[in-house]
């Protein structure tokens, strides 16, 4: 494995995964309009990223149709109408939550279907239906991830013996995920060494998902890099659920790896992401998302403290003290 202070733009292994669409829709419930993610597929294809999320697979009777765009459910033909039969060498992936979808329905077969990977998401408590996902997926066809999400809160018995169980299964990439922003790179930096202990003992790959309440989603995103970390989430102008993501020019830019082109980024967030942030959708780190993120805690307050357009910090922050 290679180590902090030597080349690692040419490592192989690495693969760079964009969740704008994905995670960027829950900032707008998904309502992204077709040119917009036509364009994102086309940007990403010529800057030589490895996979698109295009959004969830998530079930219809538990999530409203009218009140979501349709990249919440990501229907095959859907994705179809963007991508064709997808003759490129991006992949293309979707997430599924362990009970958010009707998986055995709306995941149909492989050989049937545009989609390459399901990522699955779980807290530590569902580790069981994840790992039955995972076969479920695994023998449609798909590759497949898991996501453990909340790792900041688990004990560190119950993620060695997630971790243990989930590295036994046909997953093939198991990520670590900062889902409050809460993680110092030297906290990431242990995770991860952990995380890849356990999957080189299986032959499994591992990935990171940051998120930027403290602004550390790129700099947790390089450390766990520089360990071994293979699979890289990031989102155009760090667009997601309330502070964002580690920034796809960010880390493209860091990378310097010439199969990566920073060009086709940079047209598209000129020319999408601009626009869209005009039309008054928020995201992005702020004193709110700064706040949750010290304390562990996950953001529905700070958006919610966001929505409202409130600028009391001082009294958002003893509430948060208080919710300890």
């Amino acid at each position: 494995m290679e180590q902090k202070g030597e080349l690692i733009s040419y490592r192989p292994d690495i693969k760079v995964v964009d969740c704008t669409i994905r995670d960027g829709g829950l900032v707008n419930n998904f309502y992204f309009d077709d040119e917009f993610v036509r364009n994102l597929y086309t940007a990403n294809v010529a800057a030589g990223v490895e996979y698109m999320e295009f959004g969830y697979k998530a079930s219809k009777e538990i999530f409203d149709v009218k009140e979501f765009g349709k990249w919440k459910f990501c229907d095959e033909q859907d994705i179809r109408d963007i991508v064709g039969d997808n003759n490129t060498d991006l992949k293309i992936s979707v997430m599924a939550d362990v009970g958010r979808t009707d998986y055995k329905k709306d995941i149909i077969p492989k050989t049937d279907s545009v989609i390459d990977m399901i990522r699955i998401a779980t807290y530590i408590n569902t580790i069981p239906a994840a790992i039955e996902m995972i076969h479920y997926c695994a023998e449609m066809g798909y590759e497949t991830t898991i996501n453990i999400m909340a790792v900041s809160t688990a004990a560190e018995s119950e993620l060695d013996l997630a971790l243990d169980l989930l590295a036994q299964s046909e997953v093939g990439t198991i990520y670590l995920v900062d889902s409050y922003g809460s993680l110092y790179p030297e906290q990431i930096r242990r995770l991860a060494d952990k995380y890849l202990k356990v999957a080189e003992k299986y032959g499994k790959k591992v990935g990171i998902h940051a998120h930027n309440n403290q602004q550390l989603a790129f700099a947790n995103t390089i450390e766990a890099c520089t360990v071994g970390v293979s699979y890289l989430d990031a989102t155009m102008s760090g667009m997601g659920r309330g502070a964002g993501n580690c920034n796809m020019e960010l880390l493209l830019g860091f990378l310097r790896n010439p199969k990566y082109s920073l060009n086709p980024v940079l047209k598209f967030l000129q020319n999408q992401m601009l626009p869209l942030k005009k039309t008054g959708l928020v995201w992005g780190c702020d004193v709110q998302y700064m706040l949750t993120g010290q304390q562990n805690q996950h953001p529905r307050t700070a958006i919610a403290f966001t929505a409202e357009q409130r600028e009391d910090y001082a009294a958002f922050y003893q509430s948060l003290l208080d919710r300890e």
